[in-house]
């Protein structure tokens, strides 16, 4: 077999795993979204054979033969940017690293977390973490020993945010979150001294859901989410799964008395879902050249079409006369300007998904701090909500009431995503970044959005960051698209200029 050809069984190969993931993702999308409670134990076990089958495909001997065949032609990685280049460098990474885990315990992650999501939902609607703790600590025990098996220098954590953000470690976030929440903090102090403050009243206005259902679609169609490949429901957690070329969806919540939950999080799982469509086409699917960089990039497109589009006051003078068009005799008495202040309230508060701008990484720093305990052993999970609670203290000035609106809040522990959270971060300073790049080369985007033109931003990220695929790591692409390293200055920058004209400092 010549290279080449090795290199076509791979891809092959390759493509046959994706399949296998894609029913798997199926079957975790219905677990969300419609299955009956009754139905979990029999569903983890489908996932937990799906995780064994496409496992035992990828890590098949055979696999790092044809591997190693294919790396030996010049003209398939003489080029390190070629297609066929960025996919031998991926498979080959996630190769050496999915050896090291042995297939029965990829199999009890699958049947344990699928469990836990479970228990995970029902413990927070009764506000009772005990309920979820010992699927927690299974979880936790299994984490740890994957971090074992992955192999580690300096912490264990290091071996887990490589799943989610390859090249990312310990040493880096902690050089990264202390300067961050400095300013933060400075920049919350400012917000809660100053004497203008928005009017709140209006976000609990009562908007009825199904006008909720129907005006979320309008927003994620117009900013460019194909509802002809993709779909949106109802789930406990939004959240977005692609499970194939032309088969994208998005979840999010809804709420009578707070439109922005439901507003927001649609805009953000839409920017997530944008990305997915727009990756390289079905030639590629199934290989690097198809999938998205990181967790890090992928949390940039929703962040960015959530908050630096979304929250703009830009976008609300488009979408506010549909607004009230949507919502008969509810905002008839407000201005835009009144509107936009108010979605754009700056205050400590419990729930992340649910934060503001400004607030927003400070609930990732303190699961950062959990995560990296809890990993380490010098955390329990039966002490999590003691220490959750005295974080939120130190962090933001607020205890929650409940378990529910405190550590039940997320639902990543329940799938075993450690690791997962300071991408959000890192998705945050990559967003702001990017925009403010776009906004230079398209030549200011505020006057497009006021005219309902989203296509020009949409463009531009299709061309520098989703037909990229896995072409770049997180860090070479943010140079290439921008002409420099990641800085948390332009988000900072963006915070600042925003909430200082908003609060009048």
């Amino acid at each position: 077999m010549t290279p080449e050809q090795a290199y076509e069984t791979l891809t092959q190969r390759m493509k046959e795993i994706a399949l296998l993931g894609n029913t798997a993702g199926i079957l975790g999308w219905d677990q969300e979204v419609y299955m009956p409670g009754a139905g979990a134990a029999y569903r983890a076990e489908q996932l937990s054979l799906l995780a064994g089958m496409c496992h035992q495909k990828f890590t098949d001997p055979q696999v790092g033969e044809l591997i190693a065949q294919a790396e030996s032609s010049k003209a398939l990685t003489g080029d390190p940017l070629s297609d066929s280049a960025v996919n031998l460098r991926e498979w080959r990474r996630s190769y050496d690293r999915s050896k090291k885990l042995p297939q029965k315990l990829v199999e009890e992650m699958a049947r344990v977390s699928s469990n836990a999501q479970v228990e995970w939902v029902e413990a927070r609607k009764a506000n009772q973490f005990s309920r979820f703790q010992p699927w927690l600590e299974k979880i936790i025990g299994l984490t740890q020993e994957q971090a074992k098996c992955y192999g580690y220098t300096a912490h264990p954590y290091d071996a887990l945010l490589e799943d989610y953000e390859p090249g990312l470690t310990t040493a880096k976030l902690d050089e990264l979150f202390p300067p961050l929440k400095k300013n933060l903090a400075e920049l919350v102090a400012k917000i809660t001294s100053s004497k203008k403050q928005p009017d709140l009243s209006i976000l609990k206005r009562a908007c009825p859901v199904d006008k909720q259902v129907a005006f979320c679609r309008l927003l994620a169609e117009k900013i460019g989410f194909d509802f002809e490949k993709g779909r949106i429901d109802v789930s406990a957690h939004p959240f977005t799964t692609g499970l194939g070329p032309c088969d994208t969806r998005i979840t999010t919540r809804f709420e009578e008395n707070n439109f922005e939950n439901a507003f927001f999080s649609t805009l953000h799982e839409a920017g997530h879902g944008i990305y997915d469509q727009n990756l390289p086409g079905d030639a590629h699917y199934g290989t690097p050249r198809a999938s998205a960089v990181s967790l890090g990039i992928h949390e940039s497109q929703s962040r960015m079409w959530e908050n630096l589009v979304g929250r703009s006051l830009a976008f609300w003078r488009y979408f506010f006369p549909e607004l009230k068009k949507s919502f008969p005799g509810i905002f008839d008495d407000l201005s835009v300007e009144t509107f936009y202040f108010a979605i754009n309230h700056s205050a400590p508060s419990f729930i992340r998904t649910e934060s503001d701008e400004v607030t927003y990484n400070l609930h990732v720093c303190l699961r950062y701090d959990i995560e990296t305990a809890l990993i380490s052993g010098s955390l329990k999970a039966a002490d999590i909500p003691a220490a959750w609670n005295n974080a939120m203290k130190q962090y933001l000035g607020v205890v929650p009431p409940t378990d529910s609106v405190g550590c039940l809040q997320d639902v990543h522990w329940s799938h075993g995503s450690f690791g997962y959270f300071p991408t959000y971060t890192l998705g945050n300073l990559y967003s702001a970044q990017f925009f403010a790049k776009a906004n230079e080369d398209l030549g200011g985007l505020e006057g497009k959005f006021e005219k309902g033109d989203f296509k020009s931003l949409k463009k531009w990220l299709n061309e520098k960051i989703h037909s990229q695929g896995q072409r770049y790591r997180a860090t070479d692409l943010c140079k290439v698209a921008t002409g420099k390293d990641l800085s948390s200055q332009p988000f900072l920058d963006h915070l600042n200029k925003k909430f200082g004209a908003l609060y009048g400092f």
